[in-house]
C-alpha cells in the first residue's frame, strides 16, 4: 500500500471511529444496557477507539518502514483531533432533538 494511500485510510477509519460511540446504542457494539449509554460510557469508547486507530497507524506505518519516534506532543494533537472527528457525532446525539 502507498504512503499516502495508508494515510488516508488511517484518516478514514479514525473519523468512523470517532463517531461510533455516539451512534450506536449498545457498549462497544455488544452490551445492551438498560438505562442506555451515558456520556461517560461513550468517552470511555471514544479513548479505546483512539487507541485501536493508533493502532492500526503503527501496523501501517511498520509495513512501510522504521516507524517514527514520537514525543507526549504528537499523541496530545492526535487526540486533539480524534475528538474533533467526534464532533458531528456528538452533535447528533446531545444537540440535535430527536423525534420520540
Amino acid at each position: 500500500m502507498l504512503i499516502s494511500a495508508s494515510v488516508w485510510v488511517v484518516v478514514f477509519v479514525a473519523l468512523i471511529a470517532a463517531n461510533l460511540p455516539f451512534f450506536s446504542l449498545k457498549f462497544f457494539g455488544f452490551f445492551q444496557f438498560t438505562k442506555g449509554k451515558t456520556l461517560g460510557l461513550r468517552l470511555v469508547e471514544l479513548v479505546v477507539f483512539y487507541f485501536l486507530v493508533g493502532a492500526l497507524g503503527l501496523f501501517l506505518e511498520k509495513r512501510v518502514g522504521q516507524i517514527a519516534p514520537q514525543a507526549w506532543q504528537f499523541y496530545a494533537i492526535t487526540f486533539t483531533l480524534f475528538i474533533t472527528f467526534a464532533f458531528p457525532g456528538f452533535v447528533y446525539r446531545y444537540l440535535l432533538k430527536h423525534k420520540s
